[in-house]
């Protein structure tokens, strides 16, 4: 049997599939409200260029990202089409949950129609707050996640052992 299928990988070689993966982040935009628009500004505007950081923002499908980010009001009849999309992704995925809408339902929070945060609906990995926030918070909150990616232990995942809430770890908020 090989290293891979015993799951006892050598250190670099751990390292390098890490650093291999947290430079190929195929992106989904789920884009729901205003901060849609910084999200836009954070992915065309040549200032904020996320291709730099090896974020490559336009996959045509769910089944081809390995990285959502939902920014804006989560409401209710859109929660089920949100963790359909989720469940459609491939493993290892990621969630990154980008303004005050998103993350606890913001200014609508006391709505009957608004979910009260998209961590009710599916595992966030990276908060990002503000109303909205900057491109510059976004870009923070994806190198964090990069900083997460570089320092997983894939054994865990290929062993079946405990749940992906598990495997993630405590949320990371980033500091505005």
């Amino acid at each position: 049997m090989g290293l891979v299928e015993n799951h006892k990988l050598p250190k670099p070689l751990t390292w390098l599939l890490n650093y291999s993966r947290k430079y190929s982040l195929w992106m989904f935009q789920w884009g729901l409200a205003c901060c849609a628009i910084e999200m836009g500004a954070a992915l065309a505007s040549p200032r904020y260029d996320m291709m730099r950081l090896g974020v490559i923002p336009f996959p045509a499908s769910p089944r081809q990202a390995d990285l959502v980010v939902i920014s804006g009001t989560v409401t209710d009849k859109m929660a089920p089409s949100i963790r359909r999309l989720w469940e459609q992704m491939p493993d290892p995925k990621y969630v990154i949950s980008m303004g005050s809408c998103a993350n606890c339902g913001g200014p609508y929070w006391d709505s009957y129609s608004v979910t009260k945060g998209v961590d009710q609906i599916i595992p966030v990995d990276v908060y990002v707050p503000g109303c909205p926030p900057r491109p510059e918070a976004l870009l923070e909150g994806i190198v964090l996640l990069q900083q997460r990616i570089q320092n997983e232990d894939m054994s865990e995942r290929w062993r079946g052992e405990g749940t992906a809430e598990r495997w993630r770890g405590e949320p990371i908020v980033v500091n505005t």
